[in-house]
């Protein structure tokens, strides 16, 4: 399985490519991070996320898309632009027909470390160790753009199994 990360930001958002699927080693397939500049219009900005999303998904073509869920800070500004780049990157996926899912920063943390609080600098180091990375990904948005795509693999690719089994049993109940 093909899976898509983005950790969503307007000044950067990190977007990476694994393959894998639980139980399976991880393999990174591509990882970056976009930039823009803060002075720039919203508008220009959101343009760019949206059109390097576009791209990632028309040259990888992944399975799913794993974004990080917006969470409350203390910054307003900087929580806005998370959350309109998340809002691009789902709506992104979605018009091109790719399943998108959404997680937390700590669920993240907790699926690549075990450790739900675990900082940047844990993140990054799990991420090298899991991917066998020569060298940690920088900047810390690529990291954490890989983390997603980890995280998915081992944690939606599961919790979307047993939602189909749920499903069909429930359907199967019915039938009768």
């Amino acid at each position: 399985m093909l899976v898509l990360g983005v950790d969503p930001g307007l000044t950067r958002c990190g977007l990476a490519v694994v393959d894998g699927a639980p139980g399976r080693a991880v393999t990174p397939l591509a990882f970056a991070v976009v930039g823009t500049p803060p002075e720039a219009p919203v508008e220009e900005r959101l343009d760019r996320v949206a059109s390097e999303i576009e791209l990632w998904l028309h040259r990888h073509r992944p399975d799913a898309v794993a974004v990080e869920r917006v969470f409350s800070q203390h910054n307003v500004r900087t929580v806005m632009g998370t959350a309109q780049a998340s809002a691009v990157a789902i709506l992104v996926a979605g018009r091109a027909g790719v399943a998108v899912a959404t997680y937390t920063p700590s669920e993240v943390k907790a699926s690549v470390t075990g450790n739900g609080r675990a900082d940047k600098a844990e993140v990054t180091a799990m991420v090298t160790r899991l991917l066998r990375l020569d060298a940690p990904p920088r900047p810390p948005d690529a990291a954490d753009a890989l983390a997603l795509g980890i995280c998915h693999l081992w944690r939606g690719a599961t919790t979307a199994r047993a939602a189909a089994t749920v499903a069909a049993s429930a359907a199967a109940g019915a039938a009768r």
